[in-house]
């Protein structure tokens, strides 16, 4: 996920306005819900939370109204189902498909899934092993006949399997994919896993030895496309239709790409998140099993819940309970086969998160409670506002997962934030900048949006709405040389740029 470019903030005119009155949902999303789930859905509305709060700050410890923090991020659209006792308890749509075109997001608005194509694909595969199509921990060259994987000296020590590709941990190159505009060309699958013009991304091989380490591959999923592809002579938007999108009822759901026209009329318009279209609307994903899916919130609701329901020896409408505990067993990398996988206060639980360009999306579910829900939005910036959607609902719902945390700050002089503001960059390319402003310290991302850091010391502050935290280290001199990024479990630095000489 590319992280902190900075880039121009833009003025939208009439936004705010425009903004507001989206919040209703549509004719497709108007369910008569009783009134006490119509009083939980107002409490995640109205109560967004940030990552960290800070008791003497009270901006921090209110809770935010959804359309307010869409505002705040820049985000036209974002859609929401929630999963509870097994069922989706209710879904809905808010703010736009599109800015230009003024159309509501409903239910049924399809958003690209990104990464949690993954998690659907590998459905799909693991059907075809329990089919005798495949052996998921058998040599992948067996069932791949169109293309090999080219042998080196990496996979003569082990060969790769389709459980390891599953799992990210086949040796395999090409974290993730940007996709291709309107207009460029979209090379074959073939292409890509040669990395041929016009393939944007480099050719997918094994630079480490399989099995030794977990590392993200998107490139690891083409491959599993291939393979589907060549074990049964169907397309892959054919296999995945055939064995797990309709079994499962996921009537807004897609692995065509391009989107075919009959579908574009509801599907949303990605943005960047300084609030600017993606070029063309959205890109293309020929990445199918990495990052193809078209869907709905309701449709990775209803793939949950089968999931869950087929674990308690419910339901097999797809893989059968067995399989169904191997693609939720955590292996390498706290993650199964397709699926992050986890506990927390003794709840197991299973999700995936996703990242297309203008495209943010998460799903996240209990494998007992019969919890879970999922959230899209067509923007860069969605994330936070995902896990800000996410909080709610778990405070609403008695979730153990996605609480926040509570921090105390300092008092720093406002003149030892002059120190540190400039600008600095990210592996070469991505440039933020951080800049004083009413005596306080803000930081501008790549994609435009603007937060305040909060000191825990003098050198550490923290950003509340997403919980990064950031480490200003100094130099022998007493200047500010890099800061140490923390997100999630990744840590990235950014090196501060040297001001032009006048």
């Amino acid at each position: 996920m590319k992280l902190f470019r900075i880039t121009a903030l833009v003025a939208l005119i009439f936004f705010t306005a425009i903004l507001w009155q989206c919040g209703q949902p549509q004719a497709k999303q108007t369910a008569a819900y009783s009134e006490e789930i119509a009083s939980r859905i107002q409490q995640v509305e109205e109560n967004l939370l940030p990552a960290i709060i800070v008791k003497s700050e009270e901006e921090t410890t209110r809770g935010y109204p959804i359309l307010e923090r869409m505002k705040h991020y820049k985000v036209p659209g974002v859609s929401v189902a929630v999963i509870n006792n097994g069922k989706i308890e209710w879904a809905k749509g808010y703010g736009l498909i599109d800015k230009s075109g003024g159309e509501k997001v409903d239910t049924e608005t399809l958003f690209q899934a990104a990464s949690i194509s993954k998690s659907v694909a590998a459905m799909g595969s693991l059907k075809l092993a329990e089919k005798g199509k495949i052996d998921i921990e058998d040599d992948a060259n067996k069932y791949l006949k169109s293309w090999k994987i080219p042998a080196n000296e990496f996979t003569k020590k082990k060969t790769i399997t389709p459980a390891l590709m599953l799992n990210h941990n086949a040796g395999l190159t090409v974290h993730g994919f940007r996709g291709y505009a309107p207009g460029e060309d979209v090379p074959t699958l073939l292409q890509l896993l040669d990395g041929q013009p016009p393939a944007n991304s480099k050719a997918i091989r094994a630079d480490i030895e399989p099995g030794s380490q977990w590392r993200y591959s998107g490139g690891g999923y083409c491959v599993i496309q291939q393979m589907m592809i060549d074990v049964t002579g169907k397309t892959f938007p054919q296999i995945m239709s055939e064995f797990v999108l309709k079994p499962l009822g996921l009537k807004n759901s897609t692995y065509e790409q391009p989107l075919p026209e009959a579908l574009r009329d509801n599907a949303a318009v990605g943005y960047r998140g300084n609030g600017n279209m993606v070029t063309g609307k959205y890109h293309t994903y020929p990445e199918l099993a990495a990052a193809g899916l078209w869907t709905t919130p309701s449709d990775l609701c209803l793939f949950a819940i089968e999931i869950q329901e087929s674990l308690a020896g419910k339901s097999g409408k797809v893989l059968s309970q067995s399989m169904t505990q191997n693609m939720t067993s955590a292996r390498l990398g706290k993650y199964g086969l397709g699926l992050s996988v986890g506990k927390k206060e003794n709840a197991t639980h299973f999700s995936h998160g996703g990242a297309n360009e203008g495209f943010r999306c998460v799903v996240f579910a209990y494998v007992e409670s019969g919890k879970g829900a999922a959230v899209m939005a067509n923007s860069d910036s969605g994330d936070t506002l995902n896990r800000e959607i996410m909080r709610a609902i778990s405070k609403v719902y008695g979730w153990p997962n996605f609480k926040t945390r509570e921090k105390e700050v300092i008092e720093v002089d406002a003149s030892f934030f002059e120190s540190l503001s400039g600008s600095y960059i990210i592996a070469g390319k991505y440039e933020i900048s951080v800049f004083t402003r009413d005596e306080k310290l803000y930081l501008t991302n790549h994609e435009g949006v603007t937060q305040r850091l909060y000191p825990e010391s003098k050198t550490k502050f923290f950003i509340t709405g997403n919980g990064t935290l950031l480490d200003f280290v100094l130099d022998d001199k007493g200047k500010t040389a890099e800061i140490k990024i923390k997100v999630g479990g990744s840590t990235y630095v950014a090196k501060k740029q040297e001001a032009p000489a006048n």
